[in-house]
């Protein structure tokens, strides 16, 4: 797979770190987040983004901001007045009580959101950790849901000007890491264990304070973005072997027996019963063992970090005694797997609003305004004699239902915050819109990956039906909607496709 482009002599050298530089942190309560600003709160001022963390855990030359990446607004509010940025983000999910997207649309959204955010405020160096990427014969469509997300959001954040240098690792082993609980839990709780034909893919782990130290070391030395780079502790093993290691770390005797095939819906129902995490968290963990993940790309980066890895056995038996230490000290209730990711957070409190997240492939020669313009003429055809769609004085328009004598949405085009490849506009008005609500939301029609894709965003929307109304009612009706838009781009880039040919 093609890293990214290596910066010219004369961008590498404008990229030097300058003394007086700022670092934003995004995920910043997460698992490796919080050992990252500790690690950075004595070099330089930093950013603390993040929608779970307490201001006062805030340190001294640490700033909180609250901030959740799916809303634009808040992801440039975040990151001002920052001169380099560290994305950590991993599956976020908006707070609101009503998400109708896939995780990888959530990622994608947040991760541009991030990359739009860090253009505005003049970041020029953006550190990404993501994931190890298998070599694989049907390229980047052939991996696993959540590989081929972190693949995504590593081009997304390099697509708006700054530059990126990606980390890509594997199981991140420490203290308190949701992937490592899991492990413990299973060489803890069972004897014995038949395990799908997944635990004989090899994999390559690392250390969380490793982790940290490499990403200070891209931090403090830009002139390297333009790469990803594979990082890994010197251990390469099969998840059965690291099963077999962690129980003999424990003193205990683990007998594995696996299996010629995989069961991937079995094999996510058993480890969660066993270890007692959420199966969304399980589910990345069992979907990428299907693939060797090795560090094999750039390996020059950790090794011109100047200090060697710690292998495999040491870092688990230094989670190990964190681990009994944390819990010779906290309450039971404390005990529960913690449902982060590395780089992801826990589910902030939900607001009384909806998200929905459609992605569609942008046929060949159109705008992401082309295609709002394309709805809005589509909408009332297909839906007729239903829905009407009439302009506003300003620009925008009003959809009415035959036989109701009130608008139902009006929608107003957000010109500062729209062009080409984003068309905004605001909810400003209409009977199925909260009174006295904090808030209207907007729709937006946004063009990502190079054009690739273009995206329906409902965001922050506060209905006023009742919710478990509006849930069976006018959300379906939406989701219905946008899937019918998608069938119709699609057949509209096949016709223009045979036209051609």
């Amino acid at each position: 797979m093609p890293s990214q482009t290596q910066p010219s002599g004369a961008d590498a050298s404008a990229l030097a770190l300058a003394p007086e530089a700022t670092v934003a942190i995004a995920g910043a309560s997460g698992f490796v987040g919080k050992a990252l600003v500790e690690a950075l709160a004595t070099r330089f001022p930093v950013i603390a983004l993040g929608r779970s963390a307490s201001r006062s855990a805030a340190s001294e030359g640490v700033v909180f901001r609250k901030c959740d990446l799916y809303n634009a607004e808040e992801a440039e509010s975040g990151l001002r007045g920052a001169t380099t940025a560290v994305y950590l983000v991993h599956s976020m999910v908006p707070s609101a009580r009503l998400v109708q997207a896939s995780f990888a649309d959530l990622d994608l959204v947040c991760a541009d959101n991030f990359a739009r955010a860090a253009a505005n405020a003049g970041v020029k160096h953006i550190v990404y950790l993501g994931g190890l990427t298998p070599e694989s014969e049907g390229g980047v469509d052939a991996l696993s849901r959540h590989l081929r997300s972190r693949e995504e959001v590593e081009r997304v954040l390099a697509s708006h000007g700054a530059a990126v240098t990606t980390l890509r690792a594997g199981m991140v082993i420490g203290a308190g890491g949701s992937s490592f609980r899991i492990l413990l839990r299973l060489a803890q709780r069972l004897p014995w264990m038949l395990i799908p034909r997944w635990g004989s893919s090899r994999s390559q782990p690392i250390g969380l304070h490793d982790v940290v130290r490499l990403l200070v070391h891209a931090i403090e030395h830009p002139q390297l973005a333009g790469q990803a780079y594979d990082v890994g502790a010197p251990s390469v093993m099969s998840y059965a072997d690291m099963l077999r290691r962690t129980g003999a770390l424990l003193g205990r005797r683990l007998w594995i027996s696996e299996l010629p095939f995989n069961v991937p819906v079995v094999s996510l129902l058993w480890v969660s019963a066993i270890t007692g995490a959420p199966l969304d968290l399980v589910m990345p963990l069992v979907e990428s063992l299907k693939h060797e993940m090795v560090a094999r790309q750039n390996l020059g980066f950790q090794e011109g970090a100047g200090f060697a890895l710690a292998p495999f056995d040491e870092l688990v038996t230094a989670a190990i005694g964190e681990e009994k230490a944390r819990a010779s000290f906290a309450p039971p209730s404390a005990l529960k797997l913690a449902i982060v990711e590395a780089g992801a957070q826990p589910r902030p409190r939900v607001l009384s609003r909806a998200v929905s997240l459609q992605r569609f492939p942008l046929p060949e020669g159109l705008t992401a305004q082309h295609v709002a313009e394309a709805y809005f003429r589509w909408l009332p055809r297909a839906m007729r004699p239903f829905i009407r769609v009439a302009p506003l004085a300003e620009p925008g328009c009003a959809f009415w239902i035959a036989g109701f004598p009130h608008a139902l949405l009006e929608l107003t085009l957000d010109a500062a915050r729209s062009d080409a490849d984003r068309a905004v506009y605001r909810i400003s008005g209409g009977s199925l819109l909260a009174r006295g609500g904090t808030g209207g939301g907007s729709l937006e029609f946004r063009a990502v990956l190079e054009g690739r894709y273009v995206m329906a965003l409902v965001s922050n929307f506060e209905p006023r039906l009742p919710w478990f109304i509006y849930k069976a009612t006018q959300a379906l009706a939406h989701a219905l909607v946008m899937w019918a838009f998608g069938r119709y781009l699609r057949s509209r880039a096949e016709r223009k496709r045979d036209r051609r040919e």
